[in-house]
């Protein structure tokens, strides 16, 4: 009985060792956590072949995987060529999405606010301190703006949500383009709260009235949050929705030159969506054997989980830029 029962642990350790040993883990970005936790679900019960995404944030990501702590990262600030090279890292898009603006005012709907590009800025510098200032006031004759201070809620990790939407701003103000820049972390002045990843920025969101803040559209969809309508390059007050995205991601020039090195916030456009980033997966060059079951995984979701990514409100990427991806792998030896 004891070498049967001996036999039967061993069997167990082995077993578990080979689902582990099958099994490749990321974490990262959770901008992107939405659609790559639906893509793994549904990857598994197609092919039984198992991907572990956890978020944390862009920040993590970039770490975890440059200190081959997981097999590969998710990130919306991309590594450059030069980062790439030093980190031995291979990187490629996966998704586009939008950063939106969604907040909690009192008796006005979704949509119905608007925000002139100059005003977010503002507010994230915390020079607008309450909802009736005249630079809110003068775009929004229609709604009643209380005399309440404004709560900006803001990540308190880092994040490529953040680095998105300081790019953002970067572009919209020299200003804040030369005190602040273009950053993962940010040192805010305004009046803020801050909440770890997508998920407590939203919950901070709904649960603090006469608060704004910056997630993803994904997030905003789920907490059932109010949107902004926003200014976008070209002047045009513009909605978040699939329309306005796609127009934004249009432009975006992935080159595999660059290990796709590409930011495409504010682009031009009357119908672009002004806050669109794309999230990147980054894997080490020499983990040739995990890698090739990222890739595997990642193929899978560009082939068959296009309508799953865009029921969750994300641009799928274009088959001409996956073809680019599907080539790059192999060229690197991935595919």
């Amino acid at each position: 009985m004891r070498k049967i029962a001996s036999l039967v642990v061993a069997g167990s350790l082995v077993a578990t060792s080979l689902v582990a040993a099958d099994m490749v883990k990321g974490d990262g970005s959770s901008f992107i956590l939405p659609v790559n936790q639906a893509w793994a679900k549904a990857y598994y019960k197609a092919t039984g072949k198992k991907v572990q995404y956890n978020g944390g944030g862009s920040g993590k990501g970039i770490k975890d995987a440059t200190k081959r702590l997981v097999d590969f990262g998710g990130t919306d600030a991309p590594l450059t060529p030069r980062a790439q090279k030093k980190h031995n890292m291979l990187q490629f898009p996966a998704i586009v999405g939008a950063t939106v603006l969604a907040y909690n005012l009192p008796g006005v709907e979704s949509g119905a606010l608007k925000l002139t590009d100059k005003a977010i800025v503002a507010i994230a510098e915390g020079k607008v301190k309450y909802w009736d200032n005249p630079m809110l006031k003068a775009v929004n004759e229609n709604i009643k703006l209380p005399h309440k201070k404004i709560v900006f809620a803001r990540r308190s990790d880092a994040s490529g949500t953040t680095w998105n939407f300081t790019y953002f701003l970067s572009s919209v103000s020299k200003e804040w383009r030369k005190h602040y820049g273009v950053k993962k972390t940010i040192n805010w002045s305004c009046n803020n709260v801050g909440g770890k990843g997508n998920p407590g920025v939203s919950s901070i969101i709904k649960q603090t009235p006469y608060s704004i803040g910056y997630i993803e559209y994904a997030y905003a969809l789920e907490s059932h949050a109010k949107v902004a309508t926003v200014e976008n390059r070209d002047g045009y007050f513009v909605k978040p929705n699939m329309e306005t995205f796609k127009a934004a991601a249009a432009g975006a020039d992935f080159d595999p030159k660059k290990g796709f090195y590409t930011v495409i916030g504010y682009p031009k456009g009357k119908n672009s969506y002004p806050l669109v980033a794309s999230t990147f997966i980054i894997m080490p060059k020499e983990k040739v054997d995990a890698d090739k079951k990222i890739t595997a995984f990642y193929a899978w979701a560009f082939d068959k989980g296009a309508k799953i990514a865009a029921d969750l409100k994300y641009v799928p990427l274009p088959k001409s830029v996956t073809d680019k991806i599907k080539q790059y792998w192999k060229d690197n030896g991935v595919y």
